[in-house]
């Protein structure tokens, strides 16, 4: 079984930065892209950013120069870094990852984290 489990969200000014984590465990044997989306109330969940496992990186144009991906390929983490924080960031995110276990391959979802920008 595998699951993914985000960390780092919460309550954060404008301007403010906030750092979210994502560790995949259970029969994994390997790993491909992994991605934040969002979903903000009323709104369609949207790409942040992915990353391949070899490094290759793309953003949303809302979020370019401001949010950084990067993974420990060892540690099967992803994270998000996540700066000039907007209220129009706010939103539920969501870590996705493009894997192989010993059953399949497939995508699978984290529960989500609710990061919330506001004064």
């Amino acid at each position: 079984q595998v699951q993914l489990v985000e960390s780092g969200g919460g309550l954060v000014q404008p301007g403010g930065s906030l750092r979210l984590s994502c560790v995949a465990s259970g029969s994994i044997l390997s790993i491909y892209a992994m991605g934040w989306y969002r979903q903000a109330p009323g709104k369609q969940r949207e790409l942040v950013a992915v990353i391949t496992s070899g490094g290759n990186t793309n953003y949303a144009d809302s979020v370019k120069g401001r949010f950084t991906i990067s993974r420990d390929n060892a540690k099967n983490t992803v994270y998000l870094q996540m700066n000039s924080l907007k209220p129009e960031d706010t939103a539920v995110y969501y870590c996705n990852a493009d894997l192989r276990s010993v059953n399949t391959r497939g995508y699978w979802w984290g529960q989500g984290t609710q990061v919330t920008v506001s004064s």
